[in-house]
């Protein structure tokens, strides 16, 4: 899976990451190689906790975890 981020210098000389298609998901690091990784961590547990409040309805599905 491939998502857009965005990283922008905040005002405290942080580096802002955001996942527009992801609502919310934001991180921050004090160097791009941290802010992109700390982002990469954030996706993960923003894409979990959706998964959480919606659990497969059929007994059938089944739930892979995928790398990205």
């Amino acid at each position: 899976m491939k998502l857009r981020v965005l990283l922008e210098q905040g005002e405290d000389g942080w580096i802002v990451a955001e996942c527009p298609s992801l609502p919310g998901c934001l991180s921050q690091g004090r160097t791009e190689a941290e802010a992109v990784a700390n982002i990469k961590e954030a996706i993960e547990g923003w894409l979990q906790a959706e998964a959480d409040k919606h659990p497969p309805k059929d007994a059938g599905t089944k739930v892979v975890e995928v790398a990205i």
